[in-house]
């Protein structure tokens, strides 16, 4: 009988010796806990690292005025928004590239 504590046995009193195999066997499952939490962790930040950074994508027919940098971008049936740094909306048309119209955020 092993006793919970790896104390010695209390039928031989001889201390409780865990198997070579055992012992290899405990240490291969702690090293793959160990890796799947460190390949968790990755990903996560790898996820992180990628979306952290993004910008919004812009058609190539829309040139946005000098200075003004593009925040958020969407699109209708027949125009294309545009948010700039500025807190401008600037609403293109699709089919022409020309600026429709521009809308000041207070």
């Amino acid at each position: 009988m092993v006793s919970p504590d790896n104390g010695p046995d209390p039928e031989t009193e001889q201390p409780f010796v865990q198997p070579r195999g055992l012992r290899i066997l405990q240490a291969m499952v702690t090293l793959l806990m160990v890796v799947m939490m460190a390949g968790i962790v990755g990903i996560f930040g790898l996820i992180w690292h990628r979306y952290s950074k993004a910008q919004a994508p812009l058609p190539e027919v829309i040139t946005l005025p000098s200075g003004e940098k593009a925040t958020a971008y969407t699109q209708g049936t027949d125009w294309y928004a545009v948010v700039t740094e500025s807190d401008q909306i600037l609403i293109f048309d699709r089919a022409t590239g020309k600026l429709r119209k521009t809308l000041s955020l207070d």
